[in-house]
């Protein structure tokens, strides 16, 4: 029997993103998208439902009943599976830091693989985690 981890190994050409975003979450990742950068160009294809997601993008400022959403797409997410945090929102609360309703430590939540600071992150820091990512992945051991 092929284990999963092998097989992920060998068809990981292309990491598929669902995003999350609050606020101005979606203007941060805008130059990404644009034809000058183009994610699907460097193996980055946003998909429609978390079911099929292997990176969870969340951007924006969050509030508790944001992170009860959020929560619930990491858990339909199938393994292995990638919390990325966009921005300085998601990482320290961003210009909202001393509001009572805003999330301040997004690790107290999700388990957050990796964070890309910035407002907005530059688009190659946002390549260079994606291309981090499919190294991790390559480098797992097999079950």
């Amino acid at each position: 029997m092929v284990k999963k981890k092998t097989v992920m190994k060998y068809f990981v050409k292309a990491i598929w993103v669902f995003n999350w975003f609050n606020s101005c979450g979606f203007t941060e990742l805008v130059p990404v998208v644009g034809s000058r950068w183009d994610m699907e160009r460097f193996g980055m294809i946003t998909v429609n439902s978390p079911r099929k997601a292997d990176v969870l993008f969340i951007a924006g400022f969050q509030t508790p009943k944001s992170m009860k959403r959020a929560q619930k797409i990491y858990e339909q997410m199938p393994d292995p599976k990638f919390v990325l945090a966009l921005g300085s929102c998601p990482i320290t609360g961003g210009m909202y830091w001393d509001s009572y309703n805003t999330v301040k430590k997004l690790e107290d939540y999700l388990p957050v693989t990796m964070y890309i600071p910035g407002c907005p992150p530059r688009p190659e820091a946002v390549f260079d985690a994606v291309f981090k990512i499919v190294q991790h992945v390559h480098g797992m051991p097999d079950e």
